[in-house]
This record gives structure tokens, sequence and C-alpha cells, in this order.
């Protein structure tokens, strides 16, 4: 009896859990069917950056037979994901929102959709400025005798790891405050090391950007700056130390 009583929670949680997994994926089957009669279009959008730097009448190519039809489709695949994050976060918050505290509650909610939106901001900020600036000094520094005809496939790789690693390095007050929260580390501690993360901070933009001075410059610059705002965001949401009581 004790047995199947100790079962029966466990039942529960897994029944839940695919019941969020299938909303999740529900969710996301609809945005990507939303999305896929606009294919081309944001194909043609996402090569903006690129296209606009290349001398006139010039374009990208498939060296795949393939690749013209599937690019779109995987940066269409993508795009949806994007656009579903908040859905299938917020399908994962209701799974574990009923064990958490109170107090973890109401943490987690400004901690997500700060991760969230830091995420956008990052994609956005690559999109906007770090691509274009990134052509236009590799196209202009490149040797007349080069022709630069980039593989459609090749092109939105490209993008998609300069997204990542925009949106992913934009969410670094987001791990400082939760290191904090933990206990790993103090606001003090994130001071003194400054310079050493300023220059950790260069070594990895240097190695999740491409070889260029200016997409370099471009993520570790934004990155020593949400640094800053990572240590003032810990010390205001720091846990107070209850004062010790009187023997």
């Amino acid at each position: 009896m004790s047995d199947d009583f100790n079962e029966s929670p466990l039942i529960e949680h897994l029944v839940e859990l695919r019941a969020r997994l299938v909303r999740g994926l529900l969710g996301l089957g609809v945005v990507l069917l939303a999305l896929l009669p606009f294919a081309r279009t944001l194909y043609n959008h996402l090569a903006t950056p690129l296209i606009s730097q290349l001398p006139a009448g010039q374009s990208m190519i498939a060296t795949n037979p393939a690749g013209a039809f599937f690019a779109p489709l995987k940066l269409t695949f993508f795009t949806a994901v994007f656009i579903a994050v908040p859905w299938l976060l917020y399908q994962a918050w209701a799974f574990v929102a009923p064990g958490l505290y109170a107090r973890e509650k109401r943490l987690a909610v400004p901690l997500l959709a700060s991760a969230v939106a830091l995420f956008y901001i990052g994609c956005a900020f690559a999109y906007f400025l770090v691509l274009p600036a990134v052509f236009h000094f590799l196209t202009t520094f490149r040797p007349e005798v080069i022709a630069i005809t980039p593989d459609a496939n090749a092109y939105l790789d490209f993008v998609l790891a300069i997204f990542f690693a925009f949106g992913a390095s934009f969410e670094l007050p987001v791990a400082m405050v939760i290191l904090v929260l933990l206990g790993w580390v103090t606001p003090q501690q994130l001071r003194e090391g400054r310079g050493y993360a300023i220059v950790g901070i260069f070594v990895l933009a240097a190695v999740l950007t491409p070889p260029d001075v200016v997409s370099q410059l471009m993520l570790a610059i934004p990155m020593c700056v949400l640094y800053e705002l990572g240590i003032h965001a810990s010390r205001w949401l720091q846990p107070r130390r209850q004062p010790a009581s009187e023997p």
C-alpha cells in the first residue's frame, strides 16, 4: 500500500511533465506553421547585412543543389524557436513552480524575464550593429582579385553562431546574480576581480567571434558594461544577513 502511495506522486509528475512538453511542442509547431509561408522573406532579411556590402548585382550561391531550399527552412525553424522561447519557458516554469518557495518564485520570475530579454537584446545588437560592421570590414579590406560569393548554408550557420554568441554573452549579469544568490561569490569579490574578468572577456570575445577586431571589440565592450551592471544588480539582490541573536 505504501509503495503505491509513494509511486502516485511520481506518476503525477511524469504525467504533468508530458503534458507540459506536449503543450510546448504544440505552441512551437503553431509558430512554425505560421512562419513557413514567409521562409524566403525571412532569409532575405537575414541576408541583408551581407548583401548590402557586396558589389551591385552580386548575391549568394548554393553549392549544394538543395541548399537554396533547405537554408530558408532551417532559418524558419530557428526563428520559430526564437519566437516561442517565452512560451516554452512558461511551460517549464509552470512545471517547477509548485515545488518552489515563495522567495524563490519572487526571484525566479524577474531573473527568467531578464534572461529572455537580454538574449533578445544580444541577438538584435548582433543583427543591427555587429553584422553590418563585420561585413563592411571584411569586404572593404579584401584584395580586389578575390570575389566574395558566400554559400547560403554557410552564411546561415555563421550568422546563427554570431546570434548565439551575443545572445548568450548578454546573459552575463543574470549569471552573476545567480552566483551571488547561491553564495558562491560576493559583489565585493566581483569588484575585486574586475581586472581578471576584463581579460577573460576579451579572450572569450576572441574565441566566440570571427577573426576580426571589429566583432571582438563589439562583443567585449558591451560585456564589460554588462559586468558592471551585474555587480550593481547583485549588490541590490544580495541576501541580507540576519543579525546574530543575543546569547
